[in-house]
């Protein structure tokens, strides 16, 4: 269940309540405390989550899904264009070649298959530029993982104006396939464009992009489903495909949506990079607490190995890395560099991207809104400072909130009883405030009855005794 909140965000991840058992595995994992449990079910509180997918890796019942685009409308258009990441060549066994990849892309209906970091060597030159003329702004913090950008805005505001506002690789490669296409005499209606996404979070970009209106692509199809597409047509096919692969890009591209895959080609100043969410809210608290000084540039990255490890990605992530930078260093030298004539198919003085690639301000986002009045909302923070300091801190979640300082905002939101606390309940016990029936009747209203059915549970206790 999603609990509805004022101008929330559109969220890729959804919570199927007929399945959802109730274990608390999504809400104890949950980076920005965005989950709560409640008769006996997950609820998700909209604007806190940054659809990173953690709580997708570990439901054991697979109550949690990822809404993606019907796949059939690619059919829609008479030119179907598949904007492809290089992550997804390193899902597949060494056996498969990337020409049987295209190949096979080819059979499903699409028109055009055209790998995303074509865009990383024009963008390239874009960032180190942006850096150059934004030192004030430092550190300046790439806009490429989307769910790092919404962690930004919602659980650290006051770095949303250190966001490079510039589009990803995926925006840029989008912009100029449509602009060529068009530019072949192809009506842009006539065009579809559809990206292969291996997050969530890229598929809220596409649907509700940050720093722009309108994302320029049409469509966005889940990883995992069309690896389980092209596995089962080569495994129909009795020979090889010779079709040619993907050999033009770049080693740097290759390797772009890898872990220091951004970081170890900015020329201006010190980067860093940082994946994996919780390492990343790690590192931005002391940013924001001022404790790191002299960074001019960092890469961040939700998933552990960057896009590699996204939630959506069918392969082991370390060996799709060691996969994609034995690709780059085919492709160039033993760093993975390349000559200028294995650079891409985008020059890099195209004034169409130049005027396109810009984003608007990257805006915050309320975490918490505790009230519209600022005098009523600082009343009401005093009060979650006093209740979570007479809590007992042992953030066990029995309570149906991931923390004690959750369960504190909770209750000032009139979204919770302190009550719920099964510490605060044992003290009312004790001092005749509170009976036992209160009290199974508060836990039933968060877990649901059937685990305090007092029957089933009768018997299996004494049977152990």
């Amino acid at each position: 269940m999603e609990r509805k909140t004022d101008n929330q965000f559109h969220h890729a991840l959804k919570f199927r309540e007929d399945l959802c058992i109730g274990c608390s595995h999504c809400m104890n994992i949950c980076p920005t405390e965005a989950i709560r449990v409640s008769h006996g079910k997950a609820q998700l509180h909209a604007n806190r989550c940054v659809d990173c997918g953690e709580c997708y890796r570990v439901c054991p019942v697979g109550a949690i899904i990822v809404e993606q685009d019907d796949f059939e409308n690619i059919y829609k258009y008479n030119t179907r264009v598949a904007l492809i990441p290089s992550v997804f060549s390193g899902q597949f066994p060494d056996s498969v070649s990337s020409g049987e990849i295209l190949s096979a892309v080819h059979e499903l209906g699409f028109t055009h298959v055209i790998e995303v970091e074509e865009g990383v060597e024009f963008l390239n030159d874009r960032f180190n530029e942006y850096i150059r003329e934004n030192q004030a702004k430092k550190p300046l913090i790439s806009p490429f993982c989307p769910a790092v950008v919404r962690l930004i805005q919602v659980k650290f505001p006051t770095l949303a104006g250190n966001i490079i506002l510039l589009k990803a690789p995926v925006d840029v490669t989008a912009l100029h396939t449509r602009k060529e296409l068009t530019d072949q005499g192809i009506a842009s209606e006539d065009i579809g464009i559809f990206y292969v996404t291996p997050c969530a979070a890229k598929i809220v970009a596409v649907k509700s992009p940050v720093g722009e209106e309108k994302s320029v692509i049409d469509g966005v199809i889940n990883m995992n489903y069309l690896y389980n597409k092209i596995f089962k047509i080569l495994r129909q096919k009795k020979e090889k495909s010779e079709v040619t692969g993907f050999s033009h890009l770049s080693g740097k591209s290759i390797c772009w949506s890898l872990t220091h895959g951004e970081s170890g080609h900015m020329t201006q100043g010190r980067s860093l990079a940082i994946d994996e969410i919780n390492n990343v809210i790690e590192f931005l608290e002391k940013v924001e607490n001022e404790e790191i000084d002299g960074i001019d540039f960092l890469e961040l990255r939700a998933c552990d190995e960057s896009c590699a490890g996204g939630i959506l990605c069918p392969g082991n992530r370390f060996m799709t890395v060691d996969k994609l930078r034995k690709r780059a260093v085919k492709s160039g030298d033993s760093k993975g560099n390349t000559p200028e004539s294995k650079t891409g198919k985008i020059s890099m003085n195209d004034s169409f991207l130049l005027e396109n690639i810009p984003l608007g301000p990257v805006l915050p986002r309320s975490i918490i809104k505790l009230d519209d009045n600022m005098s009523e909302a600082m009343i009401k923070m005093k009060r979650i400072y006093e209740l979570n300091r007479v809590l007992p801190q042992v953030d066990c979640g029995i309570c149906g909130s991931p923390t004690c300082k959750a369960l504190s905002e909770d209750v000032v939101q009139n979204q919770a009883s302190i009550k719920q606390c099964i510490f605060v309940q044992k003290i009312l016990e004790q001092n005749d405030k509170m009976d036992m029936q209160e009290s199974i009747q508060i836990m039933k209203s968060i877990w649901s009855d059937n685990k305090l059915d007092q029957n089933s549970l009768k018997d299996e206790i004494n049977e152990i005794n």
